[in-house]
């Protein structure tokens, strides 16, 4: 789950030319300039992770306060690296032991990152109020998510192994790493759950007409100085966010700050789902490869298995047992 191998990302650098500039002979005392490149742009390329156990909108217990104390970063920090752990085991219910279904090794969590949240803007922390119609759709996906399926359509996208989350994408438990490449023209982020991939275009192209809905949204880029601004629409509602659906924009800037680290933060917008746009921020950094490929199932027998199970609870008891599908 961690630290993948993308088999095939030798053969597109390859194919690509990409070569990132090489860092030797610099003078080590100089100060850090950001690299650049063959055609000039800032290089954003390598394989990022931004796992972090700070939560997108600030809880009750900090309200008025946008940052932690040290000494509640080192305890936020330790309840993550003990939360599935046999250290923690006798303080925990038996359900609660099950619910982490794994043992501490494979959850990559992150740590904290200072801040009470990930939203800074609005100042308070949280999600703008949300619209009717916003709470419609998250009502609607909870009730389609809690009876049983009728069909692969009711389910997510993460089972149905098209995409773990919406566009954008935050952190989760593992899997938070993506990887960032730079042909010619062109940004490429493959994040690591799902598989998914954005090709990103830097030209002055317009996007796709308006009756083009896509699960990641049609994305257009381009460079401020040395930070890179995406702007996405055109999103499906097929996954909404925060229950945003097609209307969504998002502005993303990613902003190489060291050698190690970027900065990005991302504004979405939608009028018919919150009351005003809003604001979040998370570093990037940078992690050794190679990173595997995400396999999200071999002919999918879990949403197979969870059909045949949702049959055979409609059955009467007297009837026939449901046939696997063929």
């Amino acid at each position: 789950m961690r630290k993948r191998n993308l088999s095939a990302v030798a053969t597109l650098v390859g194919a690509l030319g990409l070569a990132p500039l090489s860092a030797a002979g610099q003078d080590a005392s100089a100060p850090w300039t950001v690299p650049h490149t063959p055609d000039g742009q800032p290089d954003l390329q390598g394989i990022w992770s931004f796992a972090t156990i700070t939560p997108l909108e600030r809880p009750s217990r900090y309200a008025g306060r946008e940052e932690l104390t040290a000494e509640e970063v080192a305890q936020a920090n330790q309840t993550a690296e003990t939360r599935a752990s046999s250290e923690r085991r006798a303080d925990l219910t038996p359900d609660q032991d099950v619910a982490l279904a794994y043992n501490q090794f494979w959850w990559d969590r992150g740590s904290s990152t200072g801040r009470t949240s990930l939203i800074v803007d609005p100042p308070d922390g949280r999600v703008p109020a949300k619209t009717v119609a916003a709470q419609a759709r998250i009502d609607t996906a909870r009730a389609a998510r809690a009876r049983d399926a009728w069909g692969p359509e009711d389910r997510g996208g993460a089972e149905r192994c098209l995409q773990y989350r919406p566009q954008p994408r935050l952190p989760t438990g593992y899997n938070n790493h993506h990887l960032i490449l730079q042909p010619p023209g062109y940004v490429v982020i493959l994040t690591e759950m799902i598989h998914n991939v954005r090709v990103i275009p830097l030209d002055d192209r317009v996007h796709v007409d308006d009756n083009v809905r896509l699960l990641s949204g049609d994305s257009r880029g381009h460079f401020e100085g040395d930070t890179l601004v995406v702007e996405t629409t055109n999103f499906s509602d097929t996954l909404p966010f925060q229950g945003s659906g097609a209307n969504r924009r998002l502005v993303e800037r990613f902003t190489r700050m060291d050698e190690n680290t970027i900065d990005w933060r991302f504004t979405v917008e939608d009028e018919t789902a919150w009351a005003r746009p809003w604001t979040a921020v998370l570093p990037f950094t940078k992690v050794e490869g190679p990173l595997y490929e995400y396999a999200c199932h071999e002919r999918n027998y879990g949403m197979e298995n969870l059909l045949v199970s949702a049959r055979a609870v409609e059955q009467p008891a007297t009837d026939a047992p449901p046939q696997r599908p063929r």
